[in-house]
């Protein structure tokens, strides 16, 4: 099981690397959009930072899965960013939902096989921490 982990976890960062990368650089031809799909990404470009901010957040979480250092920190990252992209496929692009599907699936498997790491951010009746504990 434990291969199957770091496979799912290697893969699920090269892509979010070489997709965060591919922004910057265009070394991918991305397929022309239309229609509201269009619309929505044309307004997230248009902001000047959102496209940026999307896609370097992609790389560093990318780059947290593929090293194997502080992987719930990666999910977490990406997991917004993954809502987002099940969000965009099945309202503006229905026909499209199998990849976005995929993903949400890879991120849950790795999220579930990462489930101590989130115990506290479960919890819900938690309190602040520090020295000053009482």
């Amino acid at each position: 099981m434990r291969l199957v982990v770091t496979v799912a976890r290697v893969l699920f960062g090269l892509l979010f690397l070489v997709f965060g990368l591919n922004f910057f650089f265009h070394f991918l031809p991305m397929p022309p959009l239309s229609g509201p799909a269009a619309a929505f990404m044309g307004a997230l470009f248009a902001t000047g930072y959102m496209f940026p901010l999307i896609k370097v957040t992609e790389i560093v979480a990318g780059v947290l899965l593929i090293s194997g250092r502080f992987v719930p920190l990666g999910l977490l990252l990406l997991a917004p960013i993954l809502v987002n992209i099940a969000a965009f496929h099945i309202v503006l692009t229905p026909g499209e939902v199998g990849m976005s599907a995929v993903l949400v699936a890879i991120e849950a498997f790795l999220a579930w096989s990462y489930r101590d790491s989130f115990r506290g951010v479960l919890n819900a009746s938690a309190v602040p921490g520090g020295s000053d504990r009482r």
